[in-house]
């Protein structure tokens, strides 16, 4: 069929674990007032997008942050899918310890001087982002931790699923889509959007995939004007 998909994966807003500067996979926290606060200047900035269907991780905190964006959007009464592909990466035995850490801890072991050496490097394309994470994975005492193609296998497939199935009645459609920054990143890497990545994806960002004629394309990673747009309103 050549109708047309397009996903808006919105990372969720900011939590407690996020502002306290700790490891957030599998753990969860809830939305913080600044993290509310993102979701509703994001429905502002999308606004003028009707969402036909809407999903999230079986996480807490995006769940939270499409109730607040489809409330704010006058779309309360869509309902939202859990997905478990779109759950974010388990990082094990760095779950709720201090982001510093773990990240110092991937950077020292890649002989990296600094994090932010490490970084620079990941964003700029001179290694991937999937060799931090098999790092992490590699480095985790507990075993649990996930590497990137766990991460990217399942939450790909979750994203080709919901394309089939939402492109079975021939109709153009917007889909929403609540993730995590890491699974987002896993994700979309390797469809296109290793080349639009240039930093992180802050909270409440919007990276935008194209589904038509059985084929992805990526045509944003972590976009913030949406937020720009709705906190001037």
């Amino acid at each position: 069929m050549d109708n047309k998909l397009t996903f808006y994966i919105v990372r969720h807003g900011k939590t407690l674990l996020n502002t306290l500067d700790k490891v957030q996979g599998w753990c969860d926290s809830p939305l913080t007032e600044e993290g509310i606060s993102v979701a509703r200047q994001l429905a502002a900035g999308m606004k003028h997008i009707h969402f036909d269907a809407a999903y999230t991780s079986d996480l807490r905190r995006t769940r939270q942050t499409a109730e607040i964006l489809l409330k704010e959007k006058a779309q309360a009464g869509l309902d939202i899918t859990e997905h478990f592909g779109f759950r974010e990466a388990c990082f094990g035995a760095y779950e709720s310890d201090f982001n510093k850490k773990m990240w110092r801890d991937a950077s020292l072991f890649m002989h990296y001087l600094s994090m932010e050496d490490m970084y620079k490097d990941a964003f700029s394309g001179k290694i991937s982002c999937g060799d931090v994470l098999d790092v992490i994975s590699l480095l985790d005492t507990m075993g649990m931790a996930e590497n990137f193609n766990k991460v990217e296998t399942r939450s790909q497939n979750a994203l080709y699923e919901i394309a089939k199935k939402q492109s079975e009645d021939g109709l153009d459609k917007n889909i929403l889509i609540v993730s995590h920054g890491m699974s987002i990143i896993c994700m979309l890497y390797n469809m296109g959007g290793k080349e639009l990545l240039n930093t992180h994806l802050e909270n409440a960002s919007v990276s935008e995939v194209v589904w038509q004629n059985g084929e992805f394309t990526v045509t944003s990673m972590g976009d913030m004007s949406y937020v720009d747009k709705g906190s001037r309103t």
